[in-house]
């Protein structure tokens, strides 16, 4: 599956890439301590306009957090395959979702720890079967591959459904309908991991003493890396701002990374000497993290635990195995019907005498 020439830079990409989903997921924990505290202290909040978190040292460290787990996102691409970088990111919200339950209080129901679970456990199925890229290893190829046929029909169909999300559906649709400003980002976004790659060859080949910045595809690449991420975090801020997280989330990811897979296996033909068990193997754990995803934000809300469970059961036990009452159970039935009737038959007779029947009905 992974030639041993490329073992090496495979195991950095898959360090990098772990390394960055714990920076990225305890950097959300850091920056909401420091705003829970500025909010103790009484000072203005960042939702109402305020700055007050800018003299917080945790929010400050929750930043710079997040700033090393991107370095190590952008690097990890330079070494490992797209198909395997962009799943693992779930790792991130994952690790939110716990270091939140013990840090900051939020209770992660069973919903979710079963979504943490299928997250890990769908992240190993994509590692052991991760698939193999095509060795890339100087900008001149990388400008081959960029100029493929197959390729550039791929970047002229991913242009045109933007322009046309973004002028014709999206001012119509985008505020009632939460995949028009998903569809955005995650089209967009395949572009954009497709610069970090090559930008990452080019790092690579400036540290190698190459004259890197006299190659013009170089400066291409940050020019469009930069219009892909603008636009990226200015329909995705849209749709977090109109519809609620826990819809977005699942779906962005989702959208976005089989854009990132479908463009990857394109631009680097990372899916030709896969062997059909891996191909199954990465789609199946892609699958598992979807589930995993969906588990924990869709259900966050709902206060259902262990303790619960055999309550629950508890409950649906005599429905859920159809057991026939015993007759102990059906003379209270009885009785109660029979009670319940003699009531109702003496709330009528009063009701009669009151309105002035006396004859018994």
């Amino acid at each position: 599956m992974i030639r041993s020439s490329g073992k090496h830079y495979f195991y950095i990409g898959l360090i990098l890439a772990m390394s960055s989903s714990l920076f990225i997921g305890g950097s959300f924990i850091l920056k909401k301590k420091g705003l829970l505290r500025l909010a103790r202290k009484g000072s203005m909040r960042a939702g109402q306009g305020g700055h007050a978190y800018l003299k917080e040292w945790l929010w400050w460290a929750g930043l710079l957090s997040m700033g090393a787990g991107e370095v190590a996102n952008f690097a990890a691409y330079a070494f490992a395959p797209a198909t395997l970088v962009t799943p693992l990111g779930a790792l991130s919200v994952l690790v939110s979702a716990i270091l939140s339950s013990y840090f900051l209080n939020e209770k992660l129901n069973l919903h979710g720890k079963i979504g943490c679970l299928l997250s890990i456990t769908g992240s190993t199925v994509m590692v052991i079967h991760a698939p193999q890229e095509e060795e890339v290893e100087t900008l001149n190829e990388i400008s081959r591959k960029l100029g493929d046929p197959g390729f550039m029909v791929f970047v002229t169909l991913i242009v045109i459904v933007s322009l046309i999300l973004i002028f014709v559906v999206g001012p119509r649709h985008g505020q009632s309908n939460v995949l028009v400003y998903i569809t955005i980002c995650s089209v967009i976004g395949a572009l954009s991991v497709s610069c970090v790659k090559g930008l990452g060859i080019a790092i690579k080949e400036l540290f190698a003493g190459k004259p890197v910045l006299k190659h013009p595809l170089a400066w291409i690449l940050l020019l469009s890396l930069v219009v892909c991420v603008s636009t990226q975090i200015n329909y995705l801020n849209r749709a977090l701002d109109i519809f609620n997280t826990s819809i977005v989330t699942p779906i962005y990811y989702v959208f976005f990374t089989t854009s990132v897979l479908t463009c990857s296996a394109i631009l680097f033909k990372e899916w030709q000497n896969m062997a059909a068990d891996d191909i199954i193997g990465t789609f199946s754990g892609f699958l598992t993290i979807i589930v995993g995803i969906f588990l924990l934000h869709a259900f966050k809300d709902v206060n259902f635990t262990l303790a619960n469970l055999p309550i629950s059961l508890h409950k649906n036990d005599r429905g859920t195995n159809g057991s026939l009452p015993t007759p102990y159970e059906r003379f209270n039935h009885d009785e109660e019907t029979a009670t319940h009737v003699g009531d109702l038959q003496s709330m009528e007779g009063m009701s009669s005498r009151r309105n002035g029947n006396l004859t018994p009905s």
